[in-house]
């Protein structure tokens, strides 16, 4: 049957990069490496030594090409994914343990390398953070190119790809997101909006869907498919009528984004003049330029994990001062909310095993905030740095996880004494420097007014809260669709913590994902929370709706909301009220 004859056929995923695309198919399957295991005689071992030192530079020759090609033909910032990989090939402790498991075992350095990075990628694998649990594709990545150059086998790449084609995958690893370029649109099975190949994808502005189970067996090379990025729909074998309708659709987009971009270099006030704070999420050093270039007021969550889970080692209070100075120097006078480690349970440090035994509900566990003060030399190390870096820009301090008031005084006590050392030290930092707290957990949500009287601030960490709110796991596909922001439960939460806040005159900010989803900032507004906090790349959405809308509409809808029981019925009125006031003509 020709393709034209075959039934259409529409698919939901999960929009990852805006856009639309019209092609055929290329299948792309990537298949593990498989692994001889055997014992190399006593004396070949130091020859077995060797070949294992060889293929860790071909690795590291290979992955420093990439990431010339992707600087030459991308951009220095998607470059700087590589880096991570190069780390990798130097962690002392990942390259250790497999020279010792060689010792012990005296098995081939397939075997081995094998297995060690194997309890390396199972550890990220379980990390809550969907960003960081992103990492373990690093490693994944970088595991599966040394196997190949163990083995003498060819890389697997996408390289041989000649014509624009829809790339279906179960997922891309990031060495293969050099190849993008060459690809009409992205679509794979798993995978996530934080995935390196996602992020290459739109810098290049190739439209992507993620999270579309099972496509790859459904689909074969050579079957038409229109993919779009902006509602995360695949459509196979679309009809002329659905090809016109997206051509349309596809004008239609272009010119809203054109008019986003517009607006994004204006302030954020609404119709009825109401000023709205937009901040950024960031979670490096280089994604400054990010909050500079998209127009962010400022850092409303600065993320520290990744100066630790990039490393086997615990970073020195010099590296982290030096990376928290460069950021609030950069973007001074603009504020700079630093949030304290969130490590530890779900989040290990593959190079420390020691410090994170290994939990059966890590969600709840030991984590965070919990575990800063039970290591608190780990955690002086950071407030010190913290400070410090407070005497060069606007900084503000931020613990995550807290569940009540003790803690919170728990943790201030260890603040004041890090104050007293610096003073010591005859070194500068912010005396009146504004302490905050995330509000993730519903303790932390029930008593925001004790919380409140210790705080400079609240951010709500929407992303958790409704997680312990609704017992669900958000990562468990079996349950992932009853995560569901808009639940009464969830917004009674939230009004509880800003009402009681604003009480104490204390501003609240939303950090998490609702805060960049245009479909909910007008509810967020309309409890009353006083600035959003999000990725950069979603602020210009944000910052249009805001445009477009007065705050009494959005008090009205929440108002509306409030007397509502079902999710999905406040969620349509949402919906309305962001439909009705952007329109894509």
């Amino acid at each position: 049957m020709a393709a034209e004859e075959k039934k259409e056929i529409i698919v939901q995923g999960i929009s990852a990069s805006p856009g639309i695309a019209h092609a055929q198919i290329f299948l792309y399957i990537q298949s593990d490496v498989e692994v001889p295991s055997y014992l190399v005689d006593a004396e070949k071992r130091g020859e077995e030594v060797a070949r294992f030192d060889r293929a860790l530079l071909a690795t590291r020759h290979q992955i420093s090409k990439i990431k010339q090609e992707v600087e030459k033909n991308i951009g220095p910032e998607e470059a700087l994914i590589f880096d991570a990989h190069l780390m990798v090939l130097e962690d002392q402790a990942l390259i250790g343990e497999t020279l010792r498991e060689f010792e012990s075992t005296g098995r081939n350095m397939e075997t081995c390398f094998n297995k060690v990075s194997a309890r390396y990628i199972k550890a990220f694998s379980e990390i809550d953070d969907e960003y960081l649990r992103e990492r373990g594709g690093d490693i994944r990545d970088v595991a599966q190119r040394l196997l190949q150059n163990l083995l003498g086998q060819a890389e697997n790449a996408l390289s041989h790809l000649a014509a624009q084609r829809i790339v279906v995958a179960n997922d891309i690893s990031p060495s293969d997101s050099a190849n993008i370029d060459r690809s009409a649109a992205l679509v794979t099975d798993s995978g996530s909006k934080t995935s390196h190949a996602v992020i290459v994808a739109r810098s290049l502005k190739v439209p992507a869907v993620v999270g579309v189970r099972d496509l790859t067996k459904r689909v074969q090379s050579g079957d038409w498919a229109l993919v779009d990025g902006y509602d995360g729909v695949v459509i196979l074998n679309p009809s002329e009528t659905t090809l016109f309708r997206y051509g349309k659709i596809q004008e239609q987009k272009k010119s809203f984004e054109t008019r986003l971009f517009e607006a994004n270099d204006q302030p954020a006030i609404t119709l009825d003049g109401v000023p709205v704070t937009l901040l950024a999420n960031i979670e490096k050093v280089e994604e400054v330029k990010l909050v500079q270039d998209y127009r962010a007021e400022g850092v409303g969550l600065y993320r520290t994990e990744y100066l630790y889970l990039n490393s086997a080692r615990m970073p020195t209070e010099d590296e982290q001062f030096l990376a928290y100075k460069t950021v609030a120097e950069s973007l001074a006078p603009r504020p700079v909310i630093i949030r304290t480690l969130d490590l530890g349970g779900d989040k290990p440090m593959a190079g420390n095993p020691d410090l994170f035994p290994k939990e059966s509900n890590p969600f709840m566990g030991f984590r965070a905030i919990r575990f800063c003060l039970e290591h608190q030399d780990i955690f002086k190390v950071q407030l010190r740095a913290i400070l410090r870096a407070s005497a060069h820009g606007k900084v503000r301090l931020m613990y995550p996880m807290i569940s009540g008031a003790e803690e919170l005084a728990r943790a201030n006590a260890v603040l004041r004494t890090c104050m007293a050392e610096l003073k010591e030290r005859g070194q500068a930092f912010d005396e009146k420097l504004a302490v905050g707290a995330m509000i993730e957990i519903p303790s932390a949500a029930t008593t925001a007014d004790l919380l409140a009287k210790e705080c400079a601030f609240f951010s709500i960490g929407t992303n958790d809260l409704i997680q312990y709110l609704l017992a669900i796991d958000r990562v468990n596909d079996r349950i992932a669709h009853l995560y569901e922001p808009t639940h009464p439960a969830v917004i009674r939460t939230l009004k509880h913590i800003v009402d009681e806040a604003h009480k104490q005159q204390v501003p609240v900010s939303v950090c998490g994902e609702m805060a960049g989803d245009p479909v909910f900032a007008p509810l967020l507004l309309g409890l009353g929370v006083d600035g959003l906090s999000m990725a950069p790349a979603w602020l210009p959405s944000v910052k249009y709706l805001v445009r477009a809308m007065t705050m009494a509409d959005a008090r009205a809808l929440t108002a509306e909301a409030l007397t509502l029981s079902s999710p999905k019925e406040i969620y349509a009125r949402c919906d309305a009220f962001y439909r009705a006031r952007v329109k894509m003509e």
